[in-house]
């Protein structure tokens, strides 16, 4: 990846329409898990997503190996999507994109106010 494509981000977008085209040839259950797994992931990214690509990865083709088989999505994952999702993250309670800004916010304020008061 050169320093263009790092700083436009179009390596993202190929791999994620990557992703997308891999998505599409997978039976329903499984591409409806799918969507439950993107969106659930979304705000353990960073800020340009390229934390998320791995983790990505990883669950589509855990899905197209279960769809192979001739599994379904619920035979793999459970019930429980957003268990799943939080484990591939880092476990429950992971921080967020919110839980990262929210400190930093937090930092800067508590760094203006004792410049204030000094």
């Amino acid at each position: 990846m050169n320093f263009w494509e790092k700083v436009t981000g179009s390596d993202l977008t190929r791999e994620y329409k990557a992703f997308e085209d891999r998505a599409a040839a997978l039976p329903d259950d499984h591409r409806a898990a799918w969507e439950q797994i993107k969106v659930l992931l979304l705000p353990h990214g960073d800020f340009t997503g390229r934390n998320l690509m791995p983790i990505l990865d990883g669950a589509l083709g855990l899905l197209e190996e279960t769809a192979a088989e001739g599994q379904s999505a619920q035979d793999v994952l459970g019930d429980d999507i957003p268990g799943f999702c939080a484990a591939l993250a880092g476990g429950e309670g992971a921080r967020t994109y919110r839980d990262r800004w929210r400190e930093q916010l937090n930092r800067n304020v508590a760094k203006k106010l004792s410049r204030l008061e000094g």
